[in-house]
């Protein structure tokens, strides 16, 4: 090529890239829409050069390069410009900026102008506002604002590091996608992901498929889940599992507070304490791990299963109080209202409400309680448990207390009525009662030979102690009674039961399921509680008159 050929062609370079497009003239008859100039613009290089054989398309740039189009700026240390494409390439310390929100830097870049695209490679840096995304293969889509990465990613937030194989960064809606082998690693958690949508604007994560979240002691598991790294507060929805020192919480939707240590929880909601070996379920329950107070409604059961056989308690509302958290004398009270029934194998239970305290031990029954163990039914008043190794120990009965056993026969009834009555247990057996204050009996003694009843035995004192041994009587302490033994066939038709007797079999429930069925006693055989008398108060006269008046005696 001639030397006259060369400084033409240069020339027409240069000023081809700063030729302007004239608009038209407006015509008076119709308004023209301004054509918008989407050509990428060559501001500076230190060197320009033209190889005909190498590269015959493109002008090669060098030394301090930088390129403008719409709204953008980029800097490279050289470049191959395409003005017929609208495109180029660039090399070496790649810099993009756009507006004073993101920047764009990398070793090398191709962009290209119609489609407004950016193809960044190694050491890929996206910054925009406070957040930065680190790749070797990323490509910006400036058009609708959205950077893609598909060679591994690594986002940084807030304090958040956020990795995985693939995903996309939208800088308009500052929401990412992240997708396989997904790890969000921060001071507080660790969450590993198939799929994680990234809001940097709230910094909410929502994670899609198998993930887990781990923080300290505590873990989450989710399918479903959307989890604020700034504010700690998790939304984890599609049976939701959360464990935390031997205590787990499932649910169809669970709401966590991190920050304030309050848990929520609704659908089929199943509260397990694995150290205690108790269990809570409801379809809504609420947790405070700072006070310990607990919450269960909504066909809440309450299930102890700490010995062979699970005890099942069902009530309208379970609340549980903490006392002396997170000292070495901490103590629990359960709150069971209303239409509370409890069923086991061995035992069952109804009343209207009840309170236990993990400090005693104590459950005590409230309102129309029945407690049946096997054939025998013991009711009253009130009627205080008291519980060893979770096994019953020994049980107080006051105000109308009685004891109900039915025979194998089905029709006769062994009856032990007084004031209190204490019952007492050995392995989960009775094997001792003490009645006291206007104790009544009706017993039917039986023939050892052929197991016969061979009468009833009317009795009333003022005390009884009875000893049991595999559910049968072995020996029976009173002082001075007074009683009657009937043979069978002369019983007087009024003496087969007691004044207060009833029997309530037709409430009891039958399984663990039954605990729901809610079957109140027959109208006016509720039992009404009878009033105490209080002792009688000592009135001291004042000093004054106590002296006035023996002044006056002595006068007289």
């Amino acid at each position: 090529m001639s030397k006259r050929s060369v400084i033409f062609l240069t020339a027409f370079c240069i000023f081809g890239l700063t030729f302007a497009i004239v608009p038209q003239k407006k015509k008076r008859t119709r308004k023209v829409q301004k054509t918008e100039d989407n050509r990428v613009y060559l501001i500076h290089s230190d060197m320009l050069s033209y190889d005909q054989y190498k590269n015959p398309d493109a002008q090669i740039l060098n030394g301090h390069v930088q390129f403008k189009h719409n709204g953008a700026k980029l800097f490279c240390d050289s470049a191959h410009f395409y003005e017929a494409s609208n495109s180029f390439e660039a090399f070496g310390n790649v810099k993009m900026y756009q507006g004073d929100t993101l920047t764009l830097f990398s070793d090398y870049a191709y962009y290209d102008g119609n489609e407004q695209m950016a193809e960044a490679r190694f050491n890929v840096v996206l910054t925009h506002r406070k957040s930065k995304l680190y790749t070797d293969s990323l490509n910006f889509d400036r058009l609708y604002n959205i950077g893609y990465f598909f060679e591994g990613g690594k986002l940084v937030d807030n304090g958040s590091v956020l990795t995985s194989d693939w995903g996309e960064y939208d800088t308009k809606t500052r929401m990412a996608v992240f997708n396989y082998d997904v790890r969000l690693r921060n001071k507080k958690f660790y969450l590993t992901s198939d799929t994680l949508y990234y809001d940097t604007g709230k910094s909410l994560a929502h994670v899609i498929g198998p993930s887990n979240i781990t923080s300290g002691n505590s873990h989450i598991y989710t399918e479903n889940g959307y989890y604020n790294t700034k504010t700690d507060y998790s939304e984890l929805f599609g049976r939701s599992v959360m464990k935390d020192k031997g205590k787990s919480v499932i649910g169809d939707s669970v709401y966590y507070d991190s920050k304030k240590g309050t848990s929520e929880a609704f659908g089929n909601v199943i509260y397990t304490d694995s150290i205690n070996k108790n269990k809570l379920t409801g379809d809504y329950c609420w947790y405070d791990e700072n006070t310990g107070y607990a919450m269960a409604t909504k066909r809440a059961v309450a299930i102890d299963f700490s010995q062979k056989d699970s005890l099942y308690m069902h009530a309208d509302t379970f609340k549980i109080y903490t006392f002396n958290i997170n000292t070495d004398s901490v103590y629990r009270k359960i709150h069971a209202y209303n239409h509370v029934r409890a069923y086991r194998i061995d035992v069952q239970a109804v009343c209207d409400s009840l309170v236990y305290n993990s400090k005693d031990s104590c459950m005590t029954m409230y309102r129309d309680p029945i407690v049946w163990n096997g054939n025998q039914q013991l009711l009253g008043e009130e009627i205080k448990v008291f519980m060893k190794d979770s096994t019953v120990n020994r049980a107080h009965v006051i105000g109308q207390a009685l004891s109900v056993e039915q025979m194998p026969d089905t029709i006769h009834y062994n009856q032990i009525s007084s004031k209190e009555m204490l019952a007492y247990f050995n392995n989960g057996e009775l094997n001792e009662v003490e009645s006291i204050d206007n104790v009544q009996i009706i017993y039917y003694p039986i023939d050892d030979s052929d197991s016969t009843i061979i009468g009833l035995n009317y009795t009333e004192t003022t005390k009884m102690r009875m000893f049991l041994e595999n559910r049968k009587m072995k020996k029976i302490w009173m002082p001075k009674a007074t009683g009657t033994l009937y043979p069978l066939p002369q019983v007087p038709p009024g003496k087969f039961f007691l004044q207060n007797y009833a029997w309530f079999d037709y409430i009891r429930p039958l399984d663990k399921n039954d605990i729901f069925n809610w079957r109140p006693k027959k109208g006016g055989s509720e039992i009404k509680p009878e009033k105490r008398r209080s002792a009688p108060l000592q009135h001291l006269k004042p000093l004054e008159q106590s002296s006035t008046s023996s002044e006056n005696k002595k006068s007289e």
